[in-house]
């Protein structure tokens, strides 16, 4: 029996997230997924690939890349090759999205503030570890479950 509902605890958590990002989009006119690509990319600088992006937010290819079109069209991003390796795009940040990702990362700290609001250090690195046990545990049981095929 789980403890508690996570698809509900989830869906606020979102539904919260996507309130506090809302006005960036608006102010810069980009879209939410315009907006997830460029904090992904700001925030996770060894993840810089279309690929990247889809695997570890679980994103569908079709929305990634019209999003990774649509702000390289506006001068958000651009594509490089790394020297001896033309089979791979490495997606580059230019200096025009610079204050999108300020103001991104604004309303991301702003969420997080509102959400551990009242929670110490310790219940927080609490709430990692379990989390990522919770993770380890759907991993393996899917490792278990594919070798029984």
């Amino acid at each position: 029996m789980i403890p508690f509902n996570l698809w509900e605890h989830q869906n606020v958590i979102k539904t919260f997230y996507a309130k506090c990002v809302e006005k960036v989009c608006e102010v810069h006119r980009i879209t939410r997924m315009e907006l997830d690509i460029l904090l992904f990319l700001a925030n996770n600088p060894l993840f810089d690939t279309a690929s990247d992006i889809v695997e570890v937010r679980c994103l569908s290819k079709s929305q990634v890349s019209v999003s990774i079109k649509m702000l390289e069209e506006k001068g958000y991003l651009r594509k490089e090759y790394i020297k001896g390796n033309r089979k791979t795009i490495h997606l580059v940040i230019c200096d025009l999205a610079l204050p999108i990702i300020e103001d991104g990362r604004a309303a991301q700290e702003c969420f997080g503030e509102a959400m551990f609001a009242g929670i110490s250090r310790e219940e927080i690195e609490m709430m990692k570890r379990c989390h990522q046990r919770i993770l380890e545990n759907i991993y393996s049981y899917r490792k278990e479950e594919k070798n029984d095929v």
